[in-house]
């Protein structure tokens, strides 16, 4: 079949340019009508087009594509920006996986640092809860004392004294509420780093 072709491509030029133009190297494309045209230079008719070209014997040296239309350009220009995305996706996955490697070492370092980041957490919600009952206890003073001016208006420390207690009681009771989602954040950070430590571990017994 290649030698029929190379034959054939021959043919053509020998037929349209001689002897001369069999001497060197030729292109051959085929035009808008289906019809094959060669030259020893590339034929106007070959613009815009995929085309050959061949040496002296007839065999092909190179094959150029035809230039891609807009809508082929921006096909390409898409695929290639999808191909960056997922490149750097995946640097970022390896680089987070190396990172979580280094972190732990086994599961249990995962359960471990969960555990002392719960305890850090629940260490400073006991010291609120305890700060709000000895505040309390403050402000029972002041309850006490104003008892004694049910009728009158109180003296400014007794106000003062009301007012800074529930104030440093509300401040605690929002650390306590800030401390309870700072759990939550951690079940969720050591769930997903055991996930991934996990998937890792699968990932590399499969691979070897």
């Amino acid at each position: 079949m290649h030698t029929l072709s190379r034959l054939g491509a021959l043919a053509i030029v020998l037929g349209l340019g001689g002897p001369a133009m069999a001497a060197g190297n030729f292109y051959c494309c085929v035009d808008v009508n289906g019809k094959q045209v060669c030259g020893d230079l590339l034929p106007q008719a070959c613009y815009g087009r995929a085309y050959r070209e061949l040496g002296p014997s007839g065999q092909t040296l190179r094959t150029i594509e035809a230039p891609l239309t807009a809508e082929q350009r921006a096909a390409r220009n898409a695929e290639e920006a999808q191909r960056k995305v997922e490149e750097e996706i995946l640097r970022e996955r390896q680089r987070k996986d190396q990172a979580l490697l280094n972190t732990y070492g086994s599961e249990k370092d995962i359960e471990f640092m969960r555990l002392r980041a719960k305890a850090d957490v629940q260490k400073s919600i006991n010291a609120a809860e305890a700060k709000i009952v000895e505040i309390r206890n403050e402000r029972k003073v002041f309850e006490n004392e104003a008892e004694f001016y049910k009728k009158k208006k109180l003296p400014p420390e007794v106000q003062k004294g009301l007012r800074d207690t529930d104030y440093e009681i509300k401040a605690q009771e929002y650390l306590i509420e800030s401390k309870k989602k700072e759990l939550d954040l951690i079940r969720i950070k050591y769930d997903e780093d055991l996930r991934r430590f996990q998937e890792i571990a699968r990932r590399n017994a499969s691979a070897r």
